[in-house]
């Protein structure tokens, strides 16, 4: 005869479930439109596990309350990237190999987005930079009026660079849509994504997303020199293939269009000269001292009202000396920057000018300027009549070699805008 089994233990009763958890989740589409009412100036919307959806307007980040939305998990972050990407196959696979990956987005009659959705600890994050819904020109930009030789459609190389959202592509969105405008040719862009969406005006232009339209910058270069454009915008010259195509096509005439993640003329020129192997750097610079005509670097300044900020332009331009410089290599009294402060009747300007000018208008004030500037110690020494404390121009002269050292480091530190907001 057995034992008596002991009573087994009652499982736990599951609580009733309550109508919040009930409750669907607020759509996706629902969240961004609400996001984008919080300001007119807001450049980024940012999705992170752990935080409220949050918004970042003139270089801060808020957080928002929306109804119905509160602090963010992981899975609130992953179907929001579920939502964004869609039947995007390529971007799924992307994310899944590479852990980030790069679509466009867009919400109708409201608003398109470059986006970026990336894995952090593990759990999704997104970042989604909103495009303007109009194509900027160069009075909406307030660009400097030498840029619009940069529209000519003349054969060569014309480079935006700057940090990640200084606004390159906005300043070459207007360059496009001023030739757009006045010259009836053939327009073709390769982005990733597609940004501004330009109209047929008097010009036709076909736009190419990478990984839809096609598989590189390269290759769809490559392939536009068969395809009888006048002006290639090319989105970025990330790799030395996309270079090399690159110069080919302004040396076979065409005007070409690109950018690069530089801080201003120099480091531009060395980032494409080091991009290739050293045997090949001296035939390199032959071909880019002939092929470029304008380096444009911007930087994006908080102006001292707090109403946004304001760009300031270094331009460089190509002249007998400045190619010569390109080709030769910079030495001691023949610089870039010693063309460009020389060169302000050809159109030329540097960034300590004009941010001294900024500072003197009022528009920034002297510590913002002076932490944006390439050179502080000699900004210093230009604005002496506005410092209130005297001059060390010994411990100045000390401290250039430092700031130069720093001046690489500079491009995370500049504040992020899609659009360039200057109102001089």
């Amino acid at each position: 005869m057995g034992s008596a089994q002991p009573p087994q233990p009652t499982p736990p009763v599951a609580p009733a479930t309550t109508p919040a958890a009930a409750t669907a989740p607020v759509p996706t589409a629902t969240i961004i439109a609400s996001m984008l009412r919080a300001s007119e100036k807001i450049s980024d919307l940012i999705f992170s596990p752990g935080r409220a959806p949050q918004v970042e307007i003139s270089g801060q980040l808020a957080q928002l309350k929306i109804a119905g939305v509160g602090m963010l998990t992981a899975e609130d972050t992953a179907r929001i990237a579920g939502d964004l990407i869609g039947h995007n196959a390529h971007a799924v696979e992307k994310l899944r190999l590479e852990g980030s990956c790069d679509i466009s987005y867009s919400l109708p009659k409201l608003s398109r987005f470059r986006v970026n959705i990336f894995t952090q600890r593990g759990s999704c994050a997104i970042v989604m930079r909103v495009i303007a819904s109009n194509v900027p020109d160069f009075k909406t930009l307030n660009l400097p009026a030498q840029m619009i030789d940069a529209a000519e459609l003349q054969p060569g190389i014309v480079l935006v660079t700057g940090p990640t959202g200084s606004g390159k592509s906005s300043t070459l969105a207007a360059l496009v849509n001023k030739i757009n405008e006045e010259k009836a040719c053939h327009i073709i862009t390769i982005e990733d994504p597609i940004e501004f969406l330009h109209s047929h005006k008097r010009s036709t232009v076909h736009q190419r997303e990478l990984h839809s339209d096609a598989p590189s910058f390269a290759l769809a270069l490559r392939a536009a020199l068969r395809q009888a454009p006048k002006l290639i915008l090319v989105g970025e010259m990330r790799d030395r293939e996309t270079i090399e195509v690159a110069l080919e096509a302004a040396e076979t005439g065409h005007l070409v269009y690109s950018t690069l993640h530089t801080i201003d003329a120099s480091k531009t020129v060395e980032r494409i000269i080091g991009a290739f192997a050293l045997g090949d750097q001296n035939a390199v610079r032959m071909r880019l001292s002939k092929s470029f005509r304008y380096i444009i670097s911007q930087r994006l300044i908080p102006r001292q009202d707090g109403k946004g900020r304001v760009a300031a332009f270094e331009i460089l331009k190509a002249t007998l000396r400045t190619r010569e410089y390109v080709q030769k290599g910079e030495s001691e009294g023949k610089t870039l920057l010693d063309a460009m402060r020389d060169g302000s009747t050809e159109g030329m300007q540097c960034f300590d000018d004009e941010i001294e000018k900024l500072i003197r208008a009022g528009v920034i004030d002297i510590h913002t300027g002076l932490s944006y500037s390439t050179n502080p110690g000699n900004l210093r020494l230009l604005l002496a009549d506005l410092l209130d404390e005297p001059t060390d121009i010994s411990s100045l002269m000390a401290s250039n070699k430092s700031n130069k050292a720093k001046a690489e480091s500079k491009e995370s530190s500049f504040a992020v805008d899609p659009e360039l907001e200057t109102t001089l």
